[in-house]
């Protein structure tokens, strides 16, 4: 069975009846449902063909908004009373990662997290461009317009990144979702197309005004590191193009200060099982080369994560090159050894495949 073939079956195999996709079914941390991560192994489903289990996970969104509307709703008149408190662990915000059926989880990770929700609305519009299902727009316009009304009162607060870190800043990346979950319903929602197109472009603004430094994007506000994540920003979010110059300075920060051999870090300070190499960067580092005219090097990043393949899968991160090596132990005698498998490292190699054309 080809690396391909068998990411979409394990894909398939861990997504519940709900429609929800398990992060990582045998690490018990991850064994919950994330916004962010689920649509972008949605996003590889649907790359692949497999508009169907896109679908049930859009559905299952849906379902978890609604589930959670008074607690959304709560949220926005607070903030609107300025009674946000700019505390990214208040509970009134709504949570980033739910139990398959959509119930919230308790834990000692931060929970309010926005990027979740941009990037959920982001994926919807993608599923519905490359299904032609249409009428789902429709279906869940209700728990669309909610996570829109959510967004637009929330995205100037302090708030957790990508990675669950950082909830007393403000994340270039996680604006990046937002901005582009909005844009995405533009086509959409005629009625308010105005307001959107209006609030998408004073993120951008705040984007290029506060998330920016020496030339190139930056890991939060007021920290000048460099984050790979900040790739999205220009795939598949749009904030900027791939041959901007601050896309360009910012990767050869990324190659400079992140990437080793073919694994790519998340950020330089990173002790987390002692900073290994995410899988589902490199790809994402890939993603890039192949849409920059460096294909010779995005099949070499896909060649090398076929090699990282364990029995389980593909692994959220490989020891090849710790930032930290003390902390690998650590971690591992708090939490267990890391995630294997990650769907959305699986997701992350379905993409790339897709860009590269390798079909098996």
């Amino acid at each position: 069975m080809t690396l391909i073939e068998e990411s979409v079956q394990l894909i398939l195999q861990h997504q519940a009846s709900t429609g929800a996709y398990l992060a990582s079914p045998a690490f018990v941390h991850y064994q919950y449902a994330w916004l962010r991560d689920g649509t972008f192994t949605a996003y590889a489903m649907n790359r692949t063909g497999n508009h169907g289990s896109a679908r049930k996970f859009y559905q299952w969104c849906d379902y978890v908004i609604r589930k959670h509307e008074t607690k959304a709703r709560a949220a926005i008149s607070a903030v609107k009373a300025g009674q946000d408190n700019n505390d990214a662990g208040n509970n009134r915000f709504l949570h980033t990662r739910y139990t398959v059926d959509g119930e919230e989880v308790a834990g000692e990770w931060g929970s309010f997290q926005l990027d979740g929700y941009g990037t959920w609305l982001w994926g919807l519009a993608e599923h519905v461009q490359m299904s032609g299902e249409h009428d789902l727009i429709h279906e869940l316009r209700p728990s669309i317009e909610l996570t829109i009304d959510y967004v637009a009162a929330c995205w100037q607060l302090p708030n957790f990144d990508c990675w669950e870190e950082g909830g007393d800043r403000i994340h270039p990346v996680t604006l990046g979702a937002i901005y582009a979950g909005i844009k995405s319903m533009e086509p959409y929602l005629s009625d308010r197309a105005s307001e959107l197109a209006q609030l998408g472009e004073t993120i951008r603004q705040f984007i290029y005004e506060h998330g920016t430094a020496n030339g190139r994007l930056i890991k939060s506000v007021g920290d000048h590191s460099v984050d790979a994540s900040l790739l999205w920003l220009a795939l598949p979010f749009g904030i900027v193009t791939v041959d901007d110059p601050l896309m360009i300075r910012t990767v050869q920060a990324i190659e400079e200060d992140l990437r080793a051999g073919y694994g790519v870090h998340r950020y330089k300070v990173d002790t987390y099982y002692g900073g290994g190499q995410w899988l589902l960067l490199s790809a994402w580092l890939g993603w890039y080369y192949v849409k920059t005219g460096r294909r010779e090097e995005a099949e070499k990043i896909a060649a090398w994560m076929a090699t990282q393949r364990q029995a389980g899968g593909l692994p959220e991160q490989v020891q090849e090159h710790l930032l930290s090596p003390a902390h690998f132990e650590t971690w591992v005698e708090r939490a267990g050894y890391p995630a294997v498998p990650l769907l959305w490292s699986h997701a992350m190699f379905l993409v790339l495949a897709a860009e590269l054309g390798i079909q098996n």
